[in-house]
């Protein structure tokens, strides 16, 4: 198993806060949204990764050599993160997740270490991380899924009414499932030159194609994406009200 972390993206709806640095650098309490991720992964037995980076690529490859030295990853650039989506920088990872079972994290979500575990312990080999316990609207990827909780479709455009959830950005999937989605990734990257779409849209493909991918509840545990200042703002004030998130010992 692999844990790949995409880290490319600009951030431009937190600037000026990202001028400088990363959006995953950006402090969140006594930590980083990418050191909660790495300690949440480390905790679960994670024990190699994938990191893609483009913006300010520099100062996380330094951040992680600095906190995380001897650290099993593997760096790779998207050379294109100006111009390209998610969907580009997992496209870039297909080499080193052959054959491999997938972790796949977005570097932007401040959550609880016990939701990786739920999918590790779900039973399925193909599943996603779904928050159901907030309003939703447009903005967000969410999911409808059938009667057994396989997942029927997802993107931004589900109706909120017939969602069974939020897709938060955590999924697992199986080296068939992931040899499956390199195959669709090829043909709308080098193809269709579909570079600026969200990963999830190579999912709908695969499910379509045959695949099934189930929702996990992620229930009453902790987690939220930061995509603007607001964001940024609650999820701190979060973190610093929550104890579970104050056990890091690997920050001074």
């Amino acid at each position: 198993m692999k844990a790949v972390i995409l880290a490319a993206g600009t951030a431009t709806r937190l600037r000026p806060l990202t001028d400088t640095v990363p959006k995953c650098l950006l402090p969140i309490g006594i930590t980083t949204m990418l050191g909660m991720t790495l300690d949440n992964l480390l905790q679960n037995g994670v024990k190699e990764y994938v990191i893609v980076t483009g913006y300010r690529e520099e100062q996380i490859r330094d951040f992680v050599a600095a906190r995380y030295p001897g650290l099993d990853v593997s760096f790779l650039t998207n050379t294109r993160f100006a111009e390209t989506n998610n969907i580009y920088s997992l496209w870039l990872t297909r080499e080193l997740l052959a054959g491999q079972t997938m972790l796949l994290l977005d570097s932007d979500i401040v959550f609880d270490p016990g939701i990786v575990a739920l999918l590790l312990h779900s039973g399925h080999e193909n599943c996603l991380a779904v928050l159901r316990s907030k309003t939703l609207d447009t903005e967000e990827i969410k999911v409808r899924t059938d009667s057994a909780g396989a997942i029927r479709e997802i993107s931004k455009e589900v109706d909120p009414s017939t969602a069974f959830g939020e897709s938060i950005g955590i999924e697992m999937f199986s080296p068939r499932f992931v040899g499956r989605l390199f195959g669709v990734l090829e043909q709308k990257i080098v193809l269709r030159k579909q570079v600026n779409q969200f990963y999830e849209a190579a999912f709908q493909e695969v499910i379509d194609g045959g695949e099934s991918i189930f929702a996990v509840d992620v229930g009453s545990l902790p987690c939220m994406e930061v995509d603007t200042p607001e964001d940024l703002n609650a999820a701190r004030a979060f973190v610093g009200s929550t104890s579970r998130f104050a056990k890091n010992k690997r920050w001074p």
